[in-house]
């Protein structure tokens, strides 16, 4: 059973020629059951930045302590 949560950038980020702002929201839908969208590695998370926003969340070097996120469902 997948679990969805809506993740959000705790403060302006950075790195590598990227930039990661507080509005940059997304709604994580991952595909197993987990308690945070941040296990597995974020896979999830990184696929739906890189779709949305072009974002590339790996080479920003961000981490879960960059996020807060809430679980939706």
């Amino acid at each position: 059973m997948a679990k969805v949560f809506k993740v959000t950038p705790k403060r302006i980020k950075r790195s590598n020629g990227l930039v990661l702002t507080p509005n940059m929201s997304v709604i994580v839908t991952t595909q197993q059951h987990m308690t945070s969208p941040f296990n597995n590695g974020a896979k999830e998370l990184k696929e739906v930045y890189m779709r949305i926003y072009g974002f590339d969340y790996q080479k920003a070097c961000c981490q879960q302590a960059d996020f807060t996120f809430e679980v939706l469902g």
